[in-house]
């Protein structure tokens, strides 16, 4: 038998080579770049996460990211998540034009007291003609040294009553801020003396001038007409609250002009209310 001899032809060392080659040439490409890869995306990735957390801190709501929804099973897509308590109070309530406030205060000012001059004027007429309704002349303009007492006491009330509650009553305290950025946000420094006192003028003529002499003029007419005093209190972000709390200072207002016979008591408060 003839020993058994190989052809050197079908299998070579140059083949073997080669394939040699190929196995480690992309072997180390692989792990010349995976670390570079991987520290690009962890780059990327926390540069991602400082740009969503400036987002979050500057516009308020509260940003959840791809990481944080995927550990918890959610879908990987961030999510924008915004509470009511997040977003500032001032983004809910609409300032007002300075020129409309103003325009506001003088006609409304304007209309009440035209409005308490008539009525002032019919129920004395009333009175006069045998009607049971007391004369509101009796309620005059007159002021003594001693309303000055009578004022300040008034002063001391309001004001203590209204810190009381602004410390202790977050619905009150929230209402009273409310209205006041809608009102006196866009005024300047001397329009806040024409807020303060000409609404005080006309409405104390209205309803401690005109209408409490209707209702009586007892503790029960100042108790009427400060309730209406309250309820007209609602609105421009103001609450049941602040009605309650107008209510209380009507009341007041109303038991000084009793206490008085005189309108110009109740004038001098409003400024402090």
């Amino acid at each position: 038998m003839e020993p058994m001899t190989l052809a050197p032809t079908a299998l070579s060392l140059r083949d073997v080579q080669g394939w040699k080659c190929q196995i480690t040439v992309p072997t180390w490409k692989r792990l010349h770049n995976g670390p570079r890869n991987g520290i690009r995306t962890f780059a990327a990735k926390s540069n991602e996460r400082k740009r969503r957390k400036s987002q979050s801190i500057s516009k308020g709501p509260t940003l959840v990211s791809e990481d944080a929804s995927s550990s918890s099973g959610e879908n990987p897509t961030t999510s924008l998540e915004v509470s009511g308590h997040d977003v500032p109070n001032d983004e809910k309530v609409s300032v007002a034009p300075r020129n409309a406030v103003l325009q506001a205060c003088t006609l409304t000012s304007g209309l009440l007291l035209a409005g308490g001059l008539v009525l002032r004027e019919v129920s004395h007429f009333a009175c006069s003609n045998g009607w049971p309704v007391a004369d509101p002349m009796d309620l005059s303009f007159n002021f003594e040294i001693w309303h000055l007492e009578l004022v300040a006491g008034l002063v001391i009330v309001v004001s203590s009553s209204r810190y009381i509650l602004l410390q202790t009553w977050s619905d009150f305290r929230n209402s009273s801020e409310a209205a006041n950025r809608q009102i006196l946000t866009s005024l300047e420094t001397f329009d806040y003396i024409l807020v303060a006192c000409l609404p005080g003028i006309s409405e104390e003529l209205l309803f401690r001038g005109a209408l409490m002499p209707i209702f009586g003029l007892n503790w029960i007419g100042a108790l009427v007409t400060g309730a209406i005093f309250g309820v007209l209190h609602l609105g421009n972000g103001r609450k049941y609250s602040f009605a309650v709390w107008a209510t209380f200072v009507g009341v007041a207002y109303g038991l000084a002009t009793l206490a008085s016979s005189s309108i110009i008591v109740s004038y001098r408060v409003p400024v402090q209310y």
